[in-house]
């Protein structure tokens, strides 16, 4: 096993070394590199086998792990606020998830904002989830993380409009699914994430259509909430989108969807990022992996 980061230092080098570069001061060109820099230096599992390929026409890494079921899919979409990050700054957590769940996991390289605003991003979701289906796999699960959670959220609920097979599971990490900004809660809170740079990230992405479903799904009819396949929410008690997630898992349950809440405690936003470092975040994607693997 791999040596353990004490949490207090990692929440010190996400604070120090990692919230600086997410900053609407800080170009996005630049905050790519060095979060690819970033992703470089936080490695897989030595077992991760890692292949590249194209999924409704975009790039995406295919992850899988030994023991994996080949007919068991994970299409997994990442974070970044849809202006940065890619799978490859990802892969520690996709791993993870691999083993966890016993799926192959496709992290999906969709396009992103300022580039490509909405409805890009949701536009290769559905692409890729058309072009895996089509592969016919025994077990078809979705998740993502921060923004990747709510455009996963955004994707179930275009699948439903369009007749299209739900996944069978859901797993939200942490979902950014109000880009009105409206629940965010003091920037305090979170070593990682400031409301300036959720602001900047969802005029880039939403321009004005923060208030569409299809970018901010916390705001979807409760009907089609009602109609989601099991669903995981994680949020970490040290975050700031904490509110707006719990606000989502309110609305889940009243709407009775079948949805499993669980808060992780003493950690901040997306700590999952570390997994294999720092041991509440590999708990944290295991117990992720083992929803899908139960449910999927």
């Amino acid at each position: 096993m791999a040596a353990q980061l004490p949490v207090p230092l990692a929440r010190l080098v996400v604070r120090r070394a990692l919230r600086p570069v997410l900053s609407p001061r800080v170009p996005v060109t630049v905050q790519r590199r060095l979060l690819a820099g970033v992703g470089v230096s936080i490695l897989p599992p030595r077992a991760a086998s890692i292949e590249h390929t194209t999924l409704g026409g975009r790039p995406c890494e295919v992850v899988r792990m030994p023991g994996v079921d080949a007919d068991r899919v994970v299409l997994y979409l990442h974070g970044g606020g849809y202006t940065v990050a890619s799978p490859r700054t990802h892969r520690a957590l996709t791993a993870h998830l691999a083993a966890t769940s016993g799926a192959t996991v496709h992290a999906l390289d969709y396009r992103l904002a300022p580039e490509h605003p909405h409805p890009a991003a949701l536009e290769d979701a559905l692409a890729a989830y058309r072009d895996l289906l089509a592969r016919t796999p025994s077990s078809f699960c979705i998740a993502g993380h921060s923004a990747g959670g709510g455009l996963a959220l955004a994707l179930v609920l275009r699948l439903a409009a369009e007749g299209l097979p739900a996944p069978a599971a859901l797993g939200l990490i942490s979902p950014w699914v109000d880009l009105s900004l409206d629940g965010v809660r003091d920037d305090d809170v979170d070593p990682l994430l400031t409301r300036d740079w959720l602001a900047s990230c969802a005029a880039a992405y939403a321009g004005d259509a923060v208030d569409s479903p299809a970018v901010s799904p916390l705001l979807a009819d409760t009907a089609a909430l009602a109609a989601l396949p099991p669903t995981l929410v994680q949020a970490s008690e040290h975050e700031i989108l904490r509110d707006d997630v719990e606000r989502l898992v309110e609305r889940l349950e009243d709407a009775g969807a079948a949805v499993t809440y669980r808060l992780l405690d003493g950690v901040w936003h997306v700590v999952h990022l570390q997994a294999g470092m720092l041991e509440p975040a590999t708990r944290a994607v295991a117990q992720v992996g083992d929803f899908l693997r139960r449910h999927g």
